[in-house]
């Protein structure tokens, strides 16, 4: 990556890897901070319009050479049912992030390796060993304990998160499965381009014209955001998946310290313990599938 210092290409790949995620996992936190912060006074539905429509626009470049080869996509079907999954998936944690503490609509994005059991044994027929499905199980203990069912009152909002991990975790399925004819830059023009189009109307329904001050901040929400999940991907590349795996849930540890000094925000016992059974069981469910594929 030409944009980084020429101490980078010193690193060892695990140490690329690792300052790569580091960094991106920053910047999906601080646009996640800048959206909750709009999100007092404009609607999810247009933020995720500026995060998609946005970083849409950070994409182009990379086409300058070929403007024309989105167009010969051979999946263009896979790609948009994609965009659907996305789609869902992108305003659940818009919507969450606007609606609860930012630290747990951050930790409720990650239960997206939790669906991945009874996703591949509804929709890939695998056969799932007893001890996945259990800590699986665990895993989505601790997304109901986000709904507070048993002191301060429901809170439907963790469902929404629920149903935004869901999405996420169709969204790699689409992926693994584009992955195999088309490249990366057209997978995520695609995405891009599919999220903003089925945003654009409910975005237009609702509208709030952004003041003076918001303006650049929700241009800052579409560069992070694609600027973050790139630097994320291309960390993943660089070191050993396994080990890099876990490091993304620094996100939220970066949230739930934002969200302190920001908005005063402090998780409360149930939101700990949720957390607590989310991060440990995705992270054996993310670190025991790759160990699986290396075997």
């Amino acid at each position: 990556m030409s944009f980084l210092p020429a101490w980078f290409d010193r690193l060892s790949p695990n140490a690329r890897g690792i300052t790569l995620v580091t960094l991106g996992s920053l910047m999906l936190v601080v646009m996640a901070t800048v959206a909750k912060f709009l999100g007092s006074r404009l609607p999810a539905f247009e933020l995720l319009a500026f995060r998609s429509g946005v970083g849409f626009l950070f994409l182009l470049p990379l086409f300058w050479r070929d403007p024309m080869e989105p167009l010969r996509t051979k999946r263009p079907m896979m790609h948009l049912t994609r965009g659907i999954f996305g789609s869902i998936g992108n305003f659940a944690f818009f919507w969450t992030i606007t609606h609860m503490l930012l630290a747990d609509s951050t930790a409720l994005q990650f239960s997206r390796p939790l669906w991945t059991i009874p996703l591949a044994i509804l929709i890939l027929k695998e056969k799932v060993g007893l001890n996945r499905i259990l800590i699986s199980l665990v895993g989505f203990a601790g997304v109901w304990m986000y709904a507070r069912p048993f002191s301060d009152g429901f809170d439907p909002n963790a469902i929404v998160g629920a149903i935004g991990g869901l999405a996420a975790a169709l969204v790699i399925i689409s992926i693994k499965r584009l992955a195999t004819s088309e490249p990366t830059r057209v997978i995520m023009f695609y995405y891009a381009f599919w999220n903003f189009v089925f945003v654009l109307g409910p975005a237009w329904w609702v509208w709030v014209t952004p003041n003076a001050h918001e303006w650049p901040l929700l241009i800052l929400i579409g560069f992070l955001g694609i600027a973050g999940q790139g630097l994320i991907t291309r960390g993943v590349q660089y070191g050993d998946a396994t080990a890099l795996a876990p490091l993304d849930y620094s996100r939220i540890l970066y949230a739930a310290l934002l969200g302190y000094l920001i908005f005063g925000e402090t998780p409360g016992l149930w939101s700990w313990i949720g957390m607590a059974l989310i991060v440990a069981s995705s992270i054996y469910l993310v670190v025991s599938e790759k160990r699986k594929k290396v075997a």
